[in-house]
């Protein structure tokens, strides 16, 4: 069982040898098509006006939706949330028929000119600099009630498009998701006297070492007790915060190494899902951590019907191999 999310999975390495059970990344595909890319540098008129961006010079009077940006935010063109959404029709059986403003805000972040459709293909201070870019959008929706910003890296993970680029979701609730895990957090520091239950997981996994992947100077990489797919990873900061948008460190450097190490194990990027766990709005019980999910094996009826995984790589094999690529 994760002791951050309470979710259990099922480990079960002998069936990654029955056919068609282990797991496998697809090659790439062709390289981006630049006449089909919207974020391309030079193709700014086929987005939505900028919210934000870095440029070089700062950006002077006229800058907006030019070329020159390293990392440039736009509003997503197909929205999943607007600000001042519509409430619906009040139906007349609201307990069981409950619906809600989809309000909110829902943006695109391009996390850089390159176009590459992977983070890892980017060299490391890129990704330091969108991985600021995101903790600063984070910040511009400090009154939403969470914050989730993601990552899909390619089709097989559900990218529309391939040049790399993260989402930000800003929400009127907390996900019921992230309300468990905000619970595990508090119970923990109730029984402990105020201790932190991901700074004291990451204390052991460095302890222990069988799943620990890599360590530097600002976070620890790992993989999860209990995770749900193969090759799923979790980077924590070395000393606990609980929200990824505030000062101090952002793991930006580990994070790149992480997408390099399974890029390399695999052959090319594999498709992946990857998120920013950070604290709910006024929770203080919590720490902010990043979730890297390899998409390499099929979801079918016991994960979707029971919201039981079951891994076929054990985290500990993970860890190893990671460790030595």
């Amino acid at each position: 069982m994760d002791p951050l999310t309470g979710l259990r999975a099922i480990v079960a390495g002998e069936r990654a040898a029955r056919p068609g059970g282990g797991p496998t990344a697809p090659p790439l595909s062709e390289p981006i098509d630049p006449e089909g890319d919207p974020f391309l540098e030079g193709h700014e008129a086929r987005t939505p006006p900028e919210l934000y961006a870095v440029r070089a010079d700062g950006g002077g009077p006229g800058a907006a939706d030019s070329p020159g940006w390293s990392v440039r935010v736009v509003p997503n063109l197909y929205p999943a949330l607007e600000p001042g959404a519509p409430a619906p029709l009040p139906d007349a059986a609201p307990d069981l028929f409950a619906a809600h403003a989809a309000d909110g805000a829902h943006e695109v972040i391009v996390n850089a000119p390159d176009p590459v459709v992977s983070l890892a293909q980017l060299r490391c201070e890129q990704v330091a600099g969108a991985v600021e870019v995101w903790r600063e959008r984070m910040r511009a929706h400090a009154q939403a009630a969470y914050v989730h910003l993601i990552v899909n890296e390619r089709r097989e993970a559900g990218a529309s498009l391939p040049h790399t680029h993260a989402q930000l979701y800003a929400l009127g609730f907390v996900p019921a998701g992230v309300a468990r895990e905000r619970e595990r957090f508090g119970a923990y520091a109730t029984r402990t006297m105020g201790a932190n239950l991901l700074a004291d997981l990451v204390q052991e996994e460095v302890r222990r070492g069988e799943r620990l992947i890599a360590v530097d100077d600002e976070a620890v990489l790992m993989a999860p007790y209990g995770a749900r797919l193969p090759y799923q990873l979790m980077l924590a900061p070395r000393r606990p915060r609980a929200r990824f948008e505030a000062d101090g460190p952002t793991g930006a450097a580990l994070l790149h190494d992480a997408l390099g190490r399974l890029a390399r194990r695999f052959g090319g990027p594999p498709p992946l899902n990857l998120w920013v766990r950070t604290a709910p709005r006024g929770t203080e019980q919590f720490c902010w951590r990043i979730d890297i999910m390899p998409r390499l094996t099929h979801l079918a009826g016991l994960e979707l019907g029971a919201g039981v995984h079951l891994n076929v790589v054990a985290p500990e094999q993970g860890a190893a191999e990671l460790r030595d690529v």
